[in-house]
């Protein structure tokens, strides 16, 4: 792959990526997610601070863990020192080689943990810096052929949106493809998205811009890009419990280009969806895909790290009868035995209510 397409390869072929969530997208996550669909699939937000001071630190390795099966590997960092940050991004590219897709610095998290130490979202208020971090990443990845994007909201505090001068800048700093939360960070995950800002923002730059942001059903990821214009769609929440939304997504997406559906309403994409039918996962491939991705999480991390798996099962679970009976039991379980157990139990019991 050229240097100058690789980002608008991989988005050509399959625009549903997972997004970066903290505390979620560890290796076994992504892979689960990979093999259902998904194109491009992002590590949880690193501290490039965090690398550089304690390089073998077991909290910030873990994140960079990736397994083969998910590569390439995009990486998403997150900082405020322009030297740092391309320290750590060339770090990397060494240390990954072809496994990795690309670097992508985080300007949206909204967390106070991050914002006070001017990282994150509150890199919107100092497009300057923004840009200069943008741009030593941008020189520090040339050497191995990789590129940088960047991930940012439509503003820091409501109603100021910076979001098209904010990408604009960040384009001219040598962002290889841009992705817009449409929320403030000031708004953090509530209110609408306003999906919107992706056209507006398409029709100022040069670079693909994906869209994110309330994206929980394959018809919503399908609008962003029909309806929205975005040439591509990370995917958080709306993958939580249901990995599945990636093949949904792209098997409806297929669907409405055979139908030379392009830039349509949210109704056309409707009325398609339901010529493909139900396409949620049955009762039993969810207790599958949970058995799946705890022996995953073994695999990985060792069955210590079950506990990261009761927050999973509760999405798995979510809406079907008698589950908080279950989010209730899934809290106790201490080794794959207890959750296979528990699984199975419960898939008895919806079977025989």
């Amino acid at each position: 792959m050229s240097s100058v397409s690789t980002v608008q390869l991989f988005l050509d072929e399959n625009p549903f990526w997972l997004a970066p969530m903290a505390g979620v997208n560890d290796a076994a996550f992504r892979t689960l997610c990979k093999e259902q669909g998904a194109g491009i699939t992002f590590s949880e937000m690193v501290s490039a601070k965090g690398l550089h001071y304690d390089a073998n630190n077991n909290n910030s390795r873990m994140l960079l863990m990736a397994s083969p099966d998910e590569l390439p590997l995009a990486v998403q960092l997150f900082g405020a020192e322009p030297d740092i940050m391309a320290e750590q991004a060339r770090n990397i590219a060494q240390e990954f080689g072809d496994g990795l897709a690309f670097i992508d610095v985080n300007m949206g998290c909204p967390v106070p943990k991050v914002v006070n130490k001017g990282e994150g979202s509150a890199l919107m208020k100092t497009p300057e810096l923004a840009a200069e971090i943008v741009n030593a990443v941008r020189e520090s990845l040339a050497p191995f052929n990789k590129q940088v994007t960047v991930k940012f909201r439509k503003g820091f505090h409501e109603p100021e949106n910076n979001a098209i001068a904010f990408a604009c800048a960040m384009a001219d700093a040598g962002a290889a493809a841009l992705t817009v939360h449409g929320r403030y960070r000031s708004q953090y995950y509530k209110g609408a998205s306003d999906n919107t800002l992706v056209r507006a923002i398409k029709s100022e730059v040069n670079v693909p811009v994906l869209g994110s942001g309330d994206i929980l059903t394959a018809q919503s990821a399908v609008e962003m890009i029909l309806v929205h214009g975005a040439d591509g769609v990370m995917i958080a929440r709306g993958a939580q419990g249901n990995p599945w939304i990636f093949n949904q997504a792209r098997k409806l997406f297929h669907a409405c280009c055979e139908r030379h559906i392009k830039e349509s309403t949210s109704e056309e994409i409707e009325q398609v969806a339901r010529t493909l039918g139900d396409m949620a996962p049955t009762y039993h491939e969810r207790f599958e895909m949970m058995k799946h991705h705890g022996q995953s999480l073994v695999k990985y991390f060792g069955e210590k790290s079950l506990v990261r798996m009761r927050k999973h099962a509760i999405w798995y679970c979510a809406g079907l009868p008698g589950a908080s009976y279950f989010r209730s039991q899934i809290q106790t379980i201490a080794s794959m035995d207890d959750l296979l157990e528990l699984i199975d139990s419960y898939e008895s019991y919806l079977q025989h209510r």
